[in-house]
């Protein structure tokens, strides 16, 4: 059997109606897994859901929308996917958000907030609800999609790079104190990756150069480059690693 084997294990990964979040929820449908697809709009969760399920072939994409900002909903989609699924084998909190770009003297002070709420705190909370039945069964994986900003300091980006380095304390925590019923927690730490969420930053030309300029490969990343390393993480593959942040950025940060 593959190490990469993923069937009959359940998913739930936030912002999966798109970009990185979407193309992981793909890759694992194909491994084998059933998917819960979520987003703050239903109609976008059930677009892609649909389209998973097409192309795999049958149905293993469930739609389930939560407004990661709302604890009630996210008690909700944890209960949603438990009732479709039967059980979470693996949680990867993948949405976040960034509505301010600039001097962290100008930031605010509801900004700040919701990056927190959302980059950090629903994480945790995502976590403490999984948690319980991951001990039980003594198993599970949690991956938090992090990224470089969080290893490194930035004069736009501030607060989400904060936010950023508290979801790799928050992995390194998870798996510190839960190791011990085989539950594997790691960060992915994306660079520049041609999403929606990312449009910002590679669509303006000049801020592109700058990004590609210091990439030893001379290019952006696309969301299946983040997929393949999620799915070593979720898997039989990723069995011994834990705690860990995985810097995926095509060695911006090496130079």
């Amino acid at each position: 059997m593959s190490l990469f084997n993923l069937k009959n294990k359940s998913f739930l990964i936030t912002g999966s109606s798109r970009g990185i979040g979407k193309s992981i929820a793909l890759h694992a449908a194909k491994e084998g897994a059933k998917v819960i697809i979520s987003s703050r709009k239903i109609d976008a969760c059930n677009e892609a859901a649909q389209e998973i399920n097409d192309l795999v072939g049958s149905e293993v994409a469930f739609p389930i929308a939560a407004n990661i900002g709302d604890e009630r909903q996210l008690q909700n989609l944890v209960t949603e996917t438990n009732k479709l699924l039967g059980k979470i084998d693996v949680l990867i909190c993948n949405a976040a958000t960034n509505p301010f770009m600039g001097s962290m003297m100008d930031i605010p002070s509801d900004s700040f907030d919701k990056i927190m709420q959302n980059n950090i705190k629903s994480n945790h909370v995502l976590s403490q609800l999984v948690l319980p039945q991951m001990i039980e069964r003594k198993d599970g994986a949690i991956i938090i999609v992090s990224s470089i900003g969080g290893l490194r300091g930035s004069a736009i980006l501030g607060a989400y790079n904060m936010s950023k380095a508290a979801d790799i304390m928050m992995v390194k925590n998870i798996a510190s104190e839960f190791g011990q019923f085989n539950i594997r927690a790691n960060a992915i730490a994306p660079g520049l990756i041609k999403t929606d969420f990312a449009k910002a930053l590679w669509s303006n030309p000049e801020i592109l150069k700058v990004f590609t300029d210091k990439v030893p490969m001379q290019r952006i990343g696309t969301p299946e480059e983040i997929a393949g390393v999620a799915l070593m993480l979720s898997s039989q593959a990723g069995a011994y690693i834990n705690g860990q942040t995985i810097v995926v950025d095509g060695g911006s940060t090496i130079v």
